[in-house]
């Protein structure tokens, strides 16, 4: 018999060991059937697996040339998968982002009547190169997780207009169809942004400026790239960084990805895989959304977290090139407290500059607003930063015209007017909308906006009950494009000079 103290020793050891199993298998359990039962069913696209996709494991020694020659195999094996991606279903086909017919063609620019029966693939889900007519640098822009290249067009074509080579990146599992996201990895990523880093960079000359930029997870390959570029000679050091909307930190319950989907390997468990399951009407992004996407997201921002830490304790984090970031301050992807206060938190020295743009601060809201934000301005009136902060907000709560209030660190506030206003009815910018100007032909929410007579997805507002349609409402209200893109733009110019004056 053992002593009363060591059975409730043991007792306590056991219920520590068990209890996180049963959690864990209750979560995995719970998953499974949710998946199964109340996600929309599967459709070809999302089991379509594309054997010329990008493997680090494999196509690792490729240089930039044959990346793109792989990228061609690629497309062209999903045109001749075309009559797989067919449903048959007339309607399905005339909203889906893979057929020649549908407005989403059209919306990208594709003639009215299509030349063939083919998978249509709308032109920027592929890597593509912006040549200017004098090059003075180069850049290399990076997309975010389940988007396309288009998502940094507009950026690119601003650094194009003032002379830089930019080179934007498809990463790997994207551009094609949602079943790449079920193989695509970290190292991936990685390696072909290495490949395309290196070509980038051999485009601008030794005095020249080499920008490396990114949106949401192509944010976070950027950070990773340059601050592997501290310690590593091969590599050449950006001359400054350019992220939007950038993913820093993961809510605490992403990490469940890494068990949920176990058992999808189960005959009608396939639904697994997949946090959502959605109809595919947008030509640049998938809409259903794989456990595996969280997952190596969550790998991501873990190694940039690891990254950060080295450089840091290393004394090279005071090397890292100048930062310029934008981000909401209401950021329902990635939040921005991990950009504010993880990375940011670190940096110092006015060269780099954190650009929150504030909710809409007319007094008629307030009211409605969450208690997270409506005391964001007496917080940023009295917090000393280390590095310059700007914000973008209402000139007071009385008018919609927006300003620039900018500190460096231990200067005061300067004001500077826009010119620029809040549009009637919108309350915040976001995530997804940071990166597109307002009249953007595929998302701009300004009337007018679109392409070929088909109305650009960020201007439709559609109004009904929940659960008419297979999707949210609220895709359609959240705000797809920035209404103050042009500060962007501004500031990428002020960038330029500065860089160009050196």
């Amino acid at each position: 018999m053992w002593p009363e103290p060591r059975r409730r020793l043991i007792g306590i050891l056991r219920r520590l060991i068990v209890w996180p199993i049963v959690v864990l298998v209750a979560a995995v359990a719970g998953f499974s059937a949710y998946a199964v039962l109340a996600l929309e069913p599967a459709m070809p696209w999302h089991s379509l697996k594309l054997t010329e996709e990008f493997q680090a494991r494999r196509d690792a020694r490729l240089d930039f040339a044959g990346l793109l020659e792989l990228e061609g195999r690629l497309f062209e094996e999903l045109r001749r998968a075309g009559s797989a991606l067919r449903t048959g279903d007339t309607a399905e086909e005339r909203s889906s982002r893979f057929s020649p017919a549908s407005w989403v063609a059209r919306l990208t620019g594709a003639p009215r009547t299509p030349v063939s029966d083919d998978v249509y693939a709308a032109p920027y889900n592929r890597s593509f190169e912006l040549v200017p007519a004098e090059r003075r640098g180069s850049a290399l822009l990076i997309h975010g997780l389940t988007d396309a290249p288009y998502s940094m067009l507009a950026l690119a074509r601003r650094l194009q207009a003032r002379g830089l080579h930019v080179v934007v990146l498809r990463l790997p599992g994207h551009g094609t169809v949602p079943a790449g996201q079920l193989q695509m990895t970290l190292e991936d990523w990685r390696t072909a942004m290495r490949i395309a880093a290196h070509h980038a960079a051999s485009l601008a000359a030794v005095d020249q400026p080499f920008y490396v930029g990114g949106y949401s997870t192509g944010g976070t390959l950027a950070l990773l790239h340059a601050l592997d570029s501290l310690g590593d000679s091969s590599l050449r050091r950006p001359t400054r960084i350019l992220l939007l909307s950038p993913a820093i930190e993961l809510p605490r319950f992403a990490v469940l990805a890494r068990i949920i989907d176990v058992l999808a390997f189960l005959p009608g468990l396939g639904a697994a895989h997949w946090q959502t399951i959605e109809p595919e009407y947008d030509p640049y992004k998938y809409n259903s959304f794989a456990v595996n996407s969280t997952r190596q997201v969550l790998a991501a921002t873990s190694s940039l977290a690891r990254a950060v830490e080295r450089a840091q304790s290393a004394g090279l984090l005071d090397e890292l090139p100048p930062v310029t970031a934008w981000q909401s301050v209401i950021d329902s992807t990635v939040g921005a407290r991990g950009l504010f206060d993880s990375f940011f938190g670190r940096l110092s020295g006015e060269q780099h500059e954190l650009v929150l743009f504030d909710v809409n601060r007319l007094a008629a809201f307030r009211s409605l607003q969450t208690s997270r934000v409506a005391g964001l301005p007496q917080l940023l009136s009295t917090l000393q930063r280390s590095h310059t902060l700007t914000v973008v907000t209402n000139r007071d709560d009385s008018s919609d015209s927006v300003v620039m209030r900018r500190r460096a660190p231990g200067q005061p506030w300067t004001e500077t007017e826009t010119g620029l206003a809040w549009p009637r009815s919108i309350v915040s910018v976001g995530h997804v909308a940071l990166c597109f100007p307002p009249d953007d032909p595929v998302y701009g929410f300004l009337p007018g906006s679109g392409a070929n007579d088909e109305p650009a997805l960020g201007s439709l507002f559609l109004r009904g009950e929940a659960g008419a349609l297979a999707v949210p409402l609220s895709v359609f209200t959240r705000l797809r494009s920035n209404p103050f893109f042009a500060l962007i733009a501004r500031r990428v110019d002020e960038l330029l000079d500065a860089d160009f004056r050196k």
